[in-house]
C-alpha cells in the first residue's frame, strides 16, 4: 500500500465530500492561491485512498491547478455497500466519469491521473467515454500501472489476502501483515507512528467487499493498452506512463513498453519505486506540471 510522508494538509487544502450523480466521494481538494490554470483529478490505487497524494497537492497548486484527490468507492471515507457489483471497474470508471462530470462544471481544462489498480479504472473510464462521444478530460497520466495483471509473485500475494477475507476480520489481517512487516525491510524507513496510525484506520475502514472484487481484478485484469490506444488517439488525449525506477507490482520495461504502445510521453523518476507521488512527490509534481503545460 502506499504510505503518504505526512498527514497535515498544507494550508491551500481541505477535506470535502464532492457530491456527484453517483453519489457523494470523500475527497482532498487544494485552490491555487492566484490564477487558476487547470483542474487534476487523482484516483489512488488498490488499498490506498487520496491522502496517496497529499505530497503533491502543494506543488500542484502553487503552479495554478485545482486539485481533487478522492477516496474511490469501498476505500477509506468513502464507503460504499456489500454488493461485488459496486466494484468491478466498469462501475468504479462510471464512478471516475461522475467525479469528473462534477469537477467539469468550472469550466478548467480537466487533468486525469490513476495510480496502479486506479491506472486501470481511469483506462476504463475513458474507454467507456470514447464510446459516447467527446472526452471530457485535457490528458492522461497513468502511474505506475501496467497492462493487463500484476506481476505474478504479488498475484499471488493478493490471491491469498482475497481467500481470508471471507474468513478474517481486517484487524486479524492487519496484525498478521505487522508482523510480517517486522520480519523484512529497513526500520529506519518505516514511517512515524502518526502515519503508522492512519494506515491501521485506513485499512480498517475498507468494504472487504472491494477489496475481494478489486484485488480479483487485478490478479486477472485483461490488457486493454491497444483499445486505449485507438481511443486516445482518435480524441487527440495526450498520454503520460509515469514510474518510479523500481516496481513490485509491474515491471518498470513492462510500463516503458505499454507507453510505447500508447505513443506517450515515458518519465521515470529516479530513487521512487510503487508511490513516486509519495516516495518523490517534487520531482513527480514537476514532471506532471511538465506534461500539463
Amino acid at each position: 500500500m502506499s504510505t503518504p510522508p505526512f498527514l497535515t494538509l498544507p494550508g491551500c487544502a481541505r477535506a470535502l465530500r464532492l457530491p456527484t450523480a453517483r453519489g457523494e466521494f470523500a475527497a482532498l481538494r487544494a485552490e491555487p492561491a492566484g490564477e487558476v490554470r487547470g483542474s487534476a483529478l487523482l484516483v489512488p490505487g488498490f488499498t490506498g485512498s487520496k491522502e496517496d497524494f497529499i505530497a503533491l497537492l502543494e506543488p500542484l497548486a502553487a503552479a495554478g491547478y485545482r486539485v481533487t484527490a478522492v477516496d474511490q468507492r469501498g476505500q477509506y471515507e468513502t464507503g460504499g455497500p456489500d454488493d461485488p457489483a459496486a466494484y468491478a471497474v466498469d462501475a468504479l470508471g462510471a464512478d471516475v466519469r461522475a467525479v469528473s462530470a462534477a469537477l467539469a462544471g468550472d469550466g478548467l481544462p480537466l487533468h486525469l491521473l490513476g495510480h496502479s489498480f486506479g491506472g486501470q479504472v481511469v483506462r476504463e473510464a475513458v474507454l467507456a467515454a470514447a464510446a459516447e462521444g467527446p472526452l471530457p478530460w485535457r490528458s492522461l497520466t497513468l502511474m505506475s500501472t501496467g497492462p493487463g495483471a500484476i506481476e505474478p509473485g504479488e498475484a499471488e500475494r493478493t490471491k491469498l489476502l482475497i481467500s481470508v477475507l471471507p474468513t478474517m476480520s481486517l484487524e486479524e489481517i492487519w496484525q498478521v501483515l505487522q508482523q510480517m512487516e517486522e520480519g523484512s525491510g529497513d526500520p529506519a524507513r518505516r514511517p512515524v507512528p502518526e502515519v503508522t496510525e492512519f494506515l491501521h484506520r485506513r485499512w480498517l475502514a475498507n468494504v472487504p467487499q472491494a477489496l475481494i472484487t478489486t484485488g480479483g481484478h487485478l490478479v486477472a485484469a485483461p490488457d486493454r493498452v491497444d483499445e486505449l490506444a485507438a481511443a486516445a488517439s482518435a480524441a487527440g488525449l495526450p498520454a503520460l506512463v509515469l514510474s518510479g525506477v523500481r516496481d513490485y507490482a509491474w515491471p518498470v520495461p513492462e510500463q516503458t513498453a505499454m507507453a510505447g504502445r500508447l505513443g506517450a510521453r515515458r518519465v521515470v523518476i529516479d530513487d521512487a519505486g510503487h508511490s513516486p507521488n509519495a516516495e518523490q512527490p517534487a520531482a513527480t509534481a514537476k514532471a506532471l506540471l511538465d506534461f500539463w503545460a
